[in-house]
Parts: C-alpha cells; sequence; structure tokens
C-alpha cells in the first residue's frame, strides 16, 4: 500500500510507467527516522557532545539512542536532562531509547536495582524517550541460572517501566547465543520473560553472526516483540564490525524482505574497528544506508 503512486492525468501516468519501481521505494518518505546508536561515536561526544550531534544532524540522522546515563547527577554527557533534552529539540533530534547500565547492579538486591530503574525512568520521561533498554550482561554472569534470574529481574522491570508509561527491552549481543550445558541464555530469555512487558532490541550483526536463526526467523517465531534494530555490517574476513556497505551482510536482500510490522525504531551502529575514525564511519554508513537502504524503511 505504501507503494502507490496517485496521479491526476493520463500524461503523469505514463511519465509514471517509465519509471523502474525503485524509484518510486527510493522517493516516497521513509516510514522510520533514521537513526544513530551514540555509543558508535562515544569519542567524540566525549570531547564536544554539543558539536559532534550538529554534525551527526547534518549527516541526514535524525533520531538518536543514548547510552552513558548518570543516574546519580541525572546527566547525559554531562548536561543535566533538561539541558540534553534542549539540545536535542534545538536540533530537532530525538532520543528514542536509551542504554542504561543494568548490569552492574545485577548481583544487587531487587530493590537497588529498581532503584535505580526509577533514576532511568526520570531522565528518559526529561528527554521523551520511549523505551529503556537493558543493553549488556557482564560475563561473570553469563550461566543458565543467572539467566534466570535475570529474565525474573527484566519482568519486573518491565512492568515498572510500562507503570511509568514508557517501554522496556532487552538488547541481545552474542554470548546470549552460546550454549551452556545445551542451554542458550536467549532461549531462556524469550521463554521466560512476559512478551508484554519486554520487548527486544535485535543486533542484526550478532544474530548473523552467532545464532543458528536469522533475523527474519527471529522476527517470526516472536511476533510483536523485535520494536527496535540495531543495524552494523560484519567485516568480510574478520568479521569484525565494519560500515555499511562495506561488510558481507546482505541488507539489501534483508530488509527488503524482512517482516517490520513490529518495528518501531532502529539504529545504524559499529562498535569499532573504524575505517578511519568514528565520525567517518557514521558519515559512510549514512551515505549508503540513504542510497541503498533507506527505502525499505
Amino acid at each position: 500500500m505504501n507503494r502507490r503512486t496517485f496521479v491526476k492525468s493520463a500524461g503523469a501516468l505514463s511519465a509514471a510507467a517509465l519509471v523502474p519501481l525503485t524509484g518510486f521505494s527510493a522517493a516516497r518518505k521513509p516510514k522510520f527516522k533514521m537513526g544513530l546508536q551514540l555509543f558508535t561515536i562515544r569519542d567524540a561526544m566525549a570531547k564536544d557532545p554539543v558539536s559532534t550531534l550538529k554534525q551527526v544532524k547534518a549527516l541526514g540522522y535524525r533520531d538518536t539512542e543514548i547510552y552513558g546515563y548518570d543516574g546519580a547527577k541525572g546527566t547525559y554527557y554531562g548536561m543535566k536532562a533538561a539541558d540534553f533534552k534542549k539540545l536535542l529539540n534545538d536540533l530537532q533530534l530525538t532520543a528514542t531509547s536509551g542504554h542504561y547500565d543494568f548490569s552492574s547492579y545485577f548481583n544487587q538486591p531487587m530493590d537497588t536495582l529498581l532503584g535505580y530503574l526509577d533514576q532511568c525512568i526520570e531522565g528518559a520521561k526529561v528527554i521523551d524517550a520511549k523505551y529503556i533498554t537493558w543493553p549488556w550482561l557482564a560475563p561473570d554472569y553469563r550461566t543458565p541460572d543467572n539467566f534466570k534470574a535475570l529474565a525474573d529481574k527484566l519482568n519486573q522491570m518491565g512492568e515498572r517501566v510500562q507503570s511509568a508509561g514508557l517501554g522496556f527491552a532487552y538488547h541481545n549481543h552474542d554470548f546470549e547465543f552460546a550454549p551452556h550445558n545445551g542451554v542458550k541464555g536467549y532461549d531462556i530469555i524469550l521463554s521466560e520473560t512476559d512478551p508484554q512487558l519486554v520487548k527486544l532490541q535485535m543486533d542484526m550483526y550478532w544474530v548473523v553472526r552467532s545464532s543458528n536463526s536469522t533475523p527474519a526467523e527471529l522476527i517470526a517465531a516472536n511476533p510483536g516483540r523485535y520494536v527496535m534494530w540495531h543495524i552494523k555490517d560484519m567485516d568480510k574476513v574478520t568479521q569484525d564490525y565494519s560500515e555499511l556497505g562495506n561488510g558481507s551482510i546482505d541488507y539489501i536482500k534483508m530488509l527488503s524482505t524482512i517482516d517490520a510490522d513490529a518495528l518501531e525504531y532502529y539504529y545504524l551502529e559499529q562498535g569499532g574497528n573504524f575505517a578511519t575514525n568514528s565520525m567517518q564511519s557514521i558519515a559512510d554508513s549514512a551515505a549508503y544506508f540513504k542510497k541503498h537502504l533507506q527505502r525499505y524503511l
């Protein structure tokens, strides 16, 4: 339905018939704003977040995902949440999700974890974020029993976040797909968390590299859960990160066929292994994405 083009005259119809279908796809307004996980440019954000975000805007990004919130101080990148929100507004940017340091509280009493979560909720509301995301589990905790404990924590946290009017999600890496005595942490998360309380943020790179399932298969098996995606490419030789278009993941095939019905936000990301530097990386990935991939989202 999004591909329909209405014409005002037979002449316009004849002209349109000469344009390839991909021309319509590339020309139509994207459904989603092109997002960036700011961890990609953490070095630049640490030095000068204001000028860095101005460059992010100039490259065509319109949405961001934050990291590094200081709950005790209520600051993002050294700025009070309200000041950071003003900066976003001035640049006409949004920050729809955030990665928060929940793993550091994994072995703390639940009340302590929930106390930190309340700080994150407060910050997220100030910047008008829609999701709070658990991004990482430290290596010491990656056992089947701990994944079961994690699932319980995620359910409790999801209920608290939902009560505050926000969404809650879990972000995968590779370790969730590694079997421990035949048990995979990701299977525990999928089966023992409430789909209404705990949504999922799919890191497509890690799914392709480490899972026995494809992104499309995971989405089909868990309808309504994958509300956010991380999109990054994989080096053809080392399998490390790479700028979009330079790697081995066929995102044209993937994004042109994948079910995006549950998708709300996506973020381009590259954690390291930059061809030149982080800012050039997000420029190169943005250029490739806008030319070849944005038509599908």
